[in-house]
């Protein structure tokens, strides 16, 4: 790898980590950024809104590891609740495996030094004894100076409440669910909590429940009820994504019993008779994604200015609505968009496009804004940088599939090599947006192109259980198909073609290899090798994520066996190039070690490389050069590329 290339992957990694778990709170923003050298050190900042150019105030100690391992995929660590007239900031430490807080106020605009914009009222203090689990951030305070929250310790969910009052106390237990709970929110005065439930076999995104309780003068819950509509969940198998109240009695959220995660506005006036107070269906959006991590928001603001938003196409859109009533929409050129929070009409996130990196946007909606107002901020564009386009190709039993094509940037060969790339997690999906990986190879030459098979999310819910019971199947047939189509049309060489996957990409791209494929070699990640250790040993929150995907083990054992990579290796003549971290957690680097032997036996170019340091997702800059470089010099010796 050249010195440009280093400087770019380098370049790139860094950018991607400003503004983590973005919050904005009145006319203060807040979010988590790394502090000194190490990956484990971090500290949560603030600053106004929209002033990009004042100083960051730093306002926990570099002595934590903020950081959310709810579930095993974690996600936001943090909750800012505006609270009192002060800023009650709460995070979750790794270090102790506690929860701590420290509350604030804020400085008068005039008093405000460089950076200094809120004042401590009270010192960082250790809330909770340490657990042997893991805690949630979706926190809520009472009036009481009760905070409640979800954890998880010994494989399963408890609703607790901790004294704000009081120092390294047991977490009380209010409440043991059944099995996973998540998303805990509440109403304006706390006198009402709600939380989705899921339970075996399903996983969230397949199949949940809303709940609701009342809490009682002294913090207890008094009634708990679920929702049930015969519109909604009869004898249906409905996902509800993101409960967020908006008012005393009001609740949005989205479901998908229409195919499409759609919007939901309840009335919960009466926790004895929940009731639809407005639907609004409308197909081919989704205002929803399956809830991999905690703390995923579409949805943020109250009942005078509620700001939404929608994957719309390839695009997604924000939305906004006063008193129920739809406002307006706003295009976005954003492919992909995270950490969206809005406070009255101020609204923050970060957006993704193919030829930039994240972006932090700052709008307030107080002003006029025009539904093109995206046009008028200026982007740091990425030069030479392969646009991906949009294209439908005949998959599985002739359905209609999607993909992203990137053209190369460069001529170096009479017909481009193809690289086809799987996605991770099989109800993921690629969204177009920016990746160094992909930029990388156009950049040398190649053809790139990214299936959406059939599995991925963003086209319905129909689309996302065409892989149910066929994992394995579907996903491999999506990628040849996409490839024989490539080359049918003469767009690529027919004799380079390539397929990469990262995990569960993994599974897919070493079957595609199986029974005279297309494919010429493939490179893959901590890929998912056996199904069946996999259904022993994985972790928690996965258990179950195999039942829809092959069925039950018990009555679908042969499936188990048939497509795990690990029972085909001797199959495979081509070459392969795998790359496993020995502190992955989800999948045991030791299932890579067990074919490396094989592997390398089968062909002379197969090669399989350890990181010592690295866990399921490859963090370490050096580490992704390696991959890089070993990527190219594995093409060069089994492809002469």
């Amino acid at each position: 790898m050249g010195n440009d290339d280093k400087l770019k992957v380098r370049q790139n990694v860094s950018k991607k980590k400003a503004f983590k778990e973005l919050t904005i709170i009145r006319d203060i923003i807040f979010w988590i950024d790394v502090v000194g050298e190490g990956q484990n050190q971090n500290a949560i900042f603030a600053r106004p809104f929209n002033e990009k150019d004042a100083l960051p105030q730093k306002l926990t100690s570099k002595k934590y590891n903020i950081k959310n391992n709810f579930h095993g995929y974690g996600g936001k660590s943090y909750k800012c609740i505006d609270f009192k007239n002060n800023f009650y900031l709460i995070w979750i430490d790794q270090l102790t495996k506690a929860v701590w807080f420290q509350i604030f106020k804020e400085v008068a605009s005039n008093d405000r030094s460089q950076n200094k914009y809120l004042d401590s009222v009270q010192e960082p203090r250790q809330l909770s004894k340490s657990i042997e689990g893991n805690f949630d951030s979706s926190f809520v305070i009472s009036e009481k100076f009760f905070l409640y929250g979800i954890c998880e310790i010994n494989n399963r969910d408890y609703l607790f409440s901790l004294n704000l009052k009081k120092t390294k106390q047991d977490i009380h237990r209010i409440k043991k669910f059944k099995n996973f709970a998540g998303d805990l929110s509440s109403n304006t005065s706390t006198s009402l909590l709600s939380w989705i439930e899921w339970d075996s076999p399903y996983m969230p995104w397949e199949k949940n429940d809303l709940f609701f309780a009342q809490i009682d003068s002294d913090g207890g819950i008094q009634q708990i009820k679920k929702f049930s509509n015969k519109l909604i969940n009869a004898k249906k198998k409905v996902s509800f994504f993101q409960p967020y109240w908006i008012s005393e009695t009001l609740l949005v959220c989205s479901e998908d019993s229409s195919g499409w995660w759609n919007l939901l506005f309840l009335d919960v006036s009466e926790i004895e008779n929940i009731f639809i107070q407005k639907r609004v269906e409308r197909n081919l959006i989704e205002y929803g994604v399956p809830q991999w991590v905690s703390g995923i928001t579409f949805f943020s603001g109250t009942i005078k200015n509620l700001f939404c938003l929608a994957k719309k196409e390839n695009n997604l859109i924000v939305e906004q609505y006063k008193y129920l009533e739809f406002v307006k929409e706003f295009s976005t050129p954003f492919t992909a968009i995270s950490d969206f929070s809005a406070f009255e009409k101020k609204v923050v996130f970060k957006g993704y496009g193919f030829d930039f990196l994240s972006n932090l946007l700052e709008i307030d909606f107080a002003e006029k804004v025009s539904s093109n107002f995206i046009e008028k901020i200026n982007f740091v564009h990425i030069q030479d940088c392969s646009k991906p386009e949009s294209f439908w190709f005949k998959g599985f039993e002739d359905q209609s599939t999607h993909s992203f094509l990137y053209k190369p940037l460069v001529e170096n060969f009479r017909k481009p090599p193809l690289l086809v790339r799987a996605h991770s997690g099989p109800t993921s999906f690629f969204d177009g947006s920016y990746n160094s990986e992909v930029q990388y190879w156009t950049a040398k030459g190649f053809f790139v192109a990214e299936v959406n098979y059939g599995g991925s999310s963003g086209f319905g819910k129909a689309y996302r259980e065409r892989l149910n019971y066929k994992w394995g199947i579907v996903d491999s047939y999506d990628c040849k198909a996409i490839a024989l189509e490539l080359t049918k049309s003469n767009l690529v060489d027919s004799e380079k073609v390539l397929i990469s996957g990262n995990s569960a990409g993994g599974l897919t791209a070493l079957n595609c290899l199986l029974y005279g494929s297309i494919f010429t070699a493939a490179i893959c990640k901590y890929p998912v090798i056996d199904l069946k250790d996999m259904h022993y040993n994985t972790h928690r929150f996965e258990k179950d994520y195999l039942n829809s995907l092959l069925g039950d083990y018990a009555t679908n054992h042969y499936d188990y066996i048939n497509r795990s990579p690990i029972n085909n290796i001797n199959k495979i003549k081509k070459p392969i190039l795998l790359f496993h971290g020995k502190k992955d957690t989800v999948i045991s680097y030791k299932q890579t070690l067990k074919i490396q032997e094989i592997l390398i036996q089968n062909n002379k170019y197969s090669e399989v490389i350890f990181f010592e340091n690295e866990g399921h997702g490859f963090k370490n800059i050096e580490t992704k050069e390696v991959v890089i470089q070993k990527s190219q010099d594995f093409l060069k010796n089994a492809l002469n590329i």
